[in-house]
């Protein structure tokens, strides 16, 4: 495609836009269950508007546009009090989670190399359940995960195993409120003693829970300390584009001083071109985001956002109560607020994704682990909660579609692999494999099934490689 030789119409390019989103999920349709957090109509607007307002000031320099400054701080105190931060608790907005968790593991790198030169291969500690972001952040940053195992029934990490696994290299511990998979919050108040005892800085990872969890709390429901009630909390990253209704690219990364943030900030006057101070990772960033978190953490409220959790809240509810009615599903572990996961002993999960996604709806796949089984995961929030009756009607009905299918010959992916393995060229083989698993060219699967059964029989550096593949095949 080729820059037009004449620019066109305003009616031209919104009708193509527009036509590009034919094959996308029915988001506003309260059928996706992942990826997308929508408030109710007169929130979206109000934010909308309010992002619009600020789309082309820029973040990079605050004395040029001291309203984004403004913005940020306000933003930013908010959220810190929200989750108990005191006077000198400190932030940033960031584009989003993973860039908040990737400052956070870039503080604790720095304070390392400045207070504890002799770890020369730094290490941070973490559950299997913390998200793939700190992995991310491992392999930008060259700071060794060390992965612990979680309990198989519960999810959730035990502080006495994270403990086992510090050494001299370590320089920071992780855990999740929630971790994504299965909902289920780690034991922070026991893993805070740990990083008090041994001096080290502790992280926890509230983007999906930060906001939705601490008004819950305020609602009255059983909450485990999570925040910076937490004496060894050290910092947070707590999203406001998932479950505090902001549009998408903006999150926070909290820390508990301006002592341990400043590790956080990079300048630079060694160039020709005009000083640099970046806070967090980008420079330059649209005020878009700043505003419309404002503008929706205003609107809505303490009790805008009370009823928001209270009907999402009852909502999950309702949905765990009706999959754990239907004999072939169950619900994993203890789910502490909208987010969980279910398997089957009996039916391929992949194929019964599948089957809702021929009905609209998007259920999101999760691999297999030798602690956890494959299972399907579902985000609820106030855009889908009205669909739980709807949702439950078809996840039945499509239950019993899959019972009568042929079901996926696991074994015969098992041997194409194990050949494959044994290949004198094993890239190649798996390029085939990838072939007939679905995962080449530009066009996107139409059906995921197969390609799950294939991924979740792989060992993880395989599949990592085939996602590459495909992914650098995708893009232009």
């Amino acid at each position: 495609m080729n820059i037009p030789q004449s620019g066109l119409s305003k009616q031209e390019i919104l009708a193509t836009l527009q036509a590009f989103k034919a094959h996308d999920m029915d988001w506003q349709g309260g059928k996706v269950f992942g990826y997308t957090y929508s408030p109710n109509a007169d929130s979206a607007e109000v934010m909308k508007e309010a992002y619009l307002a600020f789309l082309t000031e820029n973040g990079l320099d605050p004395t040029v546009f001291p309203s984004l400054l403004k913005l940020e701080t306000d933003v930013v105190r908010m959220v810190i009090n929200l989750l108990h931060g005191d006077a000198n608790a400190v932030g940033h907005l960031t584009s989003g989670g993973t860039e908040s968790i990737m400052l956070a593991v870039k503080t604790a790198r720095d304070k390392a190399r400045a207070e504890k030169p002799q770890i020369t291969q730094p290490e941070m500690i973490l559950p299997k359940t913390a998200h793939a972001a700190f992995h991310k952040a491992a392999h930008y940053l060259s700071v060794k995960p060390v992965v612990v195992d979680i309990d198989p029934a519960t999810f959730k990490v035990c502080a006495e195993d994270m403990e086992r696994a510090i050494n001299e290299n370590t320089i920071l511990l992780i855990a999740s409120a929630p971790s994504y998979a299965q909902g289920v919050i780690d034991p922070i108040a026991e893993i805070g003693v740990v990083a008090q005892k041994h001096n080290l800085l502790f992280h926890v990872d509230a983007c999906v829970g930060g906001i939705h969890l601490s008004f819950m709390r305020k609602l009255g429901y059983e909450i485990p300390d999570f925040d910076f009630m937490v004496p060894g909390v050290t910092s947070l990253s707590c999203d406001l584009h998932k479950y505090g209704y902001a549009a998408k690219g903006c999150s926070t990364v909290l820390y508990r001083s301006k002592a341990i943030r400043k590790y956080q900030i990079f300048a630079c006057t060694d160039t020709t071109g005009y000083t640099l101070i970046n806070p967090t990772m980008l420079s330059s960033k649209s005020g878009g985001p700043y505003a419309g978190a404002w503008a929706i953490l205003n609107f809505l409220g303490e009790e805008g956002y009370k009823q928001i959790v209270q009907t999402v809240q009852s909502a999950a509810q309702k949905l765990m109560d009706g999959v754990s009615a239907i004999p072939e599903l169950r619900v994993l572990g203890q789910p502490a607020m909208c987010m969980f996961s279910f398997a089957s002993d009996s039916l391929n999960v992949y194929q019964l994704a599948d089957e809702m996604a021929k009905r609209g709806w998007y259920l999101q796949g999760q691999f297999s682990t030798p602690l956890t089984p494959r299972n399907l995961h579902i985000s609820v929030s106030f855009g889908n909660a009205h669909s739980v009756e709807a949702l439950l009607k078809d996840l039945r009905e499509c239950v019993e579609i899959v019972k009568a299918k042929e079901p996926i010959d696991s074994d015969a992916i098992k041997m194409l692999i194990g050949a494959a393995l044994q290949s004198p060229d094993p890239e190649a083989a798996f390029a085939q494999l990838a072939v007939s698993a679905g995962l080449a060219g530009t066009e996107l699967p139409s059906e995921m099934a197969f390609i799950n059964e294939v991924m979740d029989n792989l060992p993880d550096p395989i599949c990592n490689m085939f996602l590459i593949n495909f992914f650098n095949d995708l893009y232009v």
